[in-house]
């Protein structure tokens, strides 16, 4: 393949995954009326988060809730109903976008909380909104390398501070159109954490099993969305065009290796209604296939996906082919196949 990279498991499956939903729900019209005096003054109307983005609501943490406890609450229920002994786990990656500090890694606080044993290698990947796909794809490497026989992969998200510091900005009185369309992106923001199970199929034969997949990067365009706590910075026409030309030329070079034209489910990376439909229409997807989150929980950043294969689950029968399909700042995009 002349631009994708090619990932094939032998032995991989996905023994278990667990959400945790914040308790507080905070409307796309309640962030109306904290903005409401900038919408008036620079003539916009309300509504937009709704109309254009498609994302009524996402979730928040309340009094006591943290993204790095709501993890390690989901990495316990995912070892618990994969029914797997935490001394056998070999490796913990986490992959969230949030940290509160550059040094030491997140990671060491989920090993700790988790209570997994000296022995299991742990540290953290950050690649945007793919990161928890990349880890599955790295601990799913690591199994069938024969290194390890269990990987938890986890992931905890937090938007509280980079919403208020944005819609304190916006509300600034030198705060014009460009500034509200560059920083739009961000009200859509949710907060949320996931955890998988990863073991050996062999091992575990009623497991959803990892086939493979390919990644491919546009990194040119590592400057249309730039974030941090303080606010994310987006060119979303630029990064719509950019994203799209990359997925459909992973998708298009893909067909030499795999045969995703009649999946049972794709799981996109939750961004808009505009991002979802282009996809679809690109990629000519049954709409009735794409099982949709972001209207009640936003972007969730890299958790988006694996949420929204945990709130599908139910649904799954045995033998379904599922696509997981997600872009990254930067921009990176990845696909990865599992046999439900």
């Amino acid at each position: 393949m002349n631009g994708n990279a090619t990932t094939v498991h032998s032995n991989v499956a996905l023994l278990s995954l667990a959400a945790v939903t914040p308790e507080r729900v905070t409307t796309s019209a309640e962030l109306d009326a904290r903005l409401a005096s900038t919408l008036q003054r620079l003539r916009l109307p309300t509504g937009l988060l709704e109309r254009i983005a498609g994302v009524h609501e996402r979730r928040n943490w309340a009094e006591g809730q943290s993204f790095d406890t709501a993890a390690i609450e989901a990495g316990e229920k995912a070892l618990a109903e994969a029914g797997v002994d935490r001394s056998r786990v070999g490796l913990l990656i986490n992959t969230s976008v949030t940290r509160p500090h550059l040094e030491p890694s997140v990671a060491v606080r989920m090993h700790h909380g988790l209570g997994l044993p000296p022995s299991a290698v742990n540290f953290d990947i950050a690649n945007a909104c793919l990161g928890f796909v990349n880890g599955m794809s790295l601990a799913g490497q690591l199994i069938d390398a024969g290194q390890i026989d269990y990987a938890v992969v986890v992931d905890g998200e937090d938007a509280d501070e980079i919403q208020v510091n944005t819609i304190d900005r916006l509300n600034r009185p030198g705060a014009t159109r460009a500034d509200f369309l560059r920083e739009f992106p961000t009200l859509t923001l949710g907060s949320g954490a996931v955890a998988a199970v990863l073991g050996r199929a062999d091992l575990h034969p009623s497991g959803h099993r990892i086939l493979g997949g390919v990644t491919r990067a546009a990194t040119e365009f590592h400057d249309l969305c730039v974030g941090s706590v303080t606010g994310m910075y987006t060119d979303a026409k630029a990064l719509l065009k950019g994203g799209m030309k990359l997925v459909m030329s992973a998708w298009s070079e893909a067909r030499e290796r795999f045969d995703w034209s009649a999946m049972d489910r794709y799981v996109l990376h939750q961004v808009s209604d505009v991002h979802t439909n282009a996809i679809i229409k690109a990629a000519k997807l049954d709409r009735s296939r794409v099982p949709l989150t972001y209207p009640r929980f936003g972007n969730v950043g890299p958790a988006s996906i694996p949420i929204t294969l945990a709130h599908e689950a139910p649904h799954l029968a045995p033998g379904d082919r599922v696509l997981l399909m997600g872009v990254g700042s930067g921009l990176n995009t990845a696909m990865l196949e599992l046999a439900w």
